[in-house]
C-alpha cells in the first residue's frame, strides 16, 4: 500500500494520485497536461473520477524517478495491466514514460497499455510511435470522430484540423510496432458516425471498440 490503507490514495506531495488501482489493472496519471480540450473529457466535470477520488496535480506533477518510485512501492506482478491513462495525454511526456515502461520491462514480464488521444507524433515532432516497438503491449487510441472538421468540433486540438490525420497516421504505424492496437469511440455518439468511426479502424488494422461515456 502506498499512505495509507487505501492504495488509491492521494500523494500529499503533489496533491493527486500518482498511481491508483481499478478492477485488475494499475493506472499511471502520467501529466494534466494535454493538447485537446474535448467536449466530453470528464476534466469538465470534477477533479476525481470513479477510478480515484483526485487526479488533478496540485502542486507540479512528479518527476519520472518519483513515478518510478511509486511503483516500486507495489507489487506489480499483481496487476494484469500496467497502463498509462490518468487525467491529461500521457504523450505530453513521452520521453518520460518511454523511459518508465523500460524501466517497467527491466523488472518483470509486466503488460503495459498506454490510452492516448495519438497525438504524439505532433506532440514531439518526431515518429513517436515507432519508439513503441519492444516497450508496450497495447495502445488505446481515442478516435471520437469520423472528419476533421468532426474531430475539431468535438475535441478543439490546438494543431486544429492536422490532428485527425495524425491520429491515424499514429494509430497505422502503432499497429505495425504493437501486438494490440484499438480505437475507441464514445457511446453517445450518433450511430451512423459509429459506424464510419468503425471503418477507418479497420482501415488502418486496429481493432474498435466503443466505451460508455462517464460523466464522473
Amino acid at each position: 500500500m502506498l499512505y495509507g490503507t487505501n492504495p488509491n490514495e492521494i500523494d500529499p506531495k503533489f496533491g493527486a494520485s500518482v498511481t491508483y488501482e481499478y478492477e485488475k489493472n494499475l493506472y499511471v496519471n502520467m501529466t494534466n497536461q494535454c493538447p485537446n480540450r474535448c467536449d466530453f473529457c470528464l476534466r469538465n466535470n470534477s477533479n476525481g473520477s470513479l477510478y480515484a477520488n483526485n487526479l488533478w496535480y496540485k502542486h507540479g506533477e512528479p518527476t519520472k524517478e518519483e513515478i518510478w518510485e511509486n511503483l516500486c512501492r507495489r507489487d506489480l506482478n499483481r496487476y494484469h495491466e500496467i497502463v498509462f491513462c490518468g487525467y491529461g495525454e500521457p504523450a505530453c511526456r513521452w520521453d518520460d514514460m518511454m523511459w518508465l515502461c523500460d524501466r517497467i520491462k527491466e523488472n518483470g514480464s509486466h503488460f503495459i497499455r498506454i490510452n492516448t488521444n495519438g497525438l504524439a507524433n505532433l506532440i514531439t515532432g518526431r515518429k513517436a510511435s515507432l519508439e513503441l516497438d519492444g516497450r508496450v503491449d497495447a495502445v488505446s487510441v481515442s478516435l471520437n470522430a469520423a472528419t476533421a472538421q468532426g474531430y475539431e468540433d468535438l475535441c478543439h486540438s490546438k494543431f486544429g484540423l492536422e490532428a485527425f490525420t495524425a491520429l491515424q497516421r499514429f494509430t497505422a504505424d502503432a499497429v505495425l510496432n504493437v501486438p494490440h492496437v484499438r480505437m475507441t469511440v464514445v457511446s453517445t455518439m450518433p450511430k451512423e458516425e459509429i459506424e464510419a468511426c468503425r471503418r477507418i479502424c479497420e482501415s488502418l488494422g486496429a481493432d474498435f471498440h466503443i466505451r460508455e461515456y462517464i460523466k464522473d
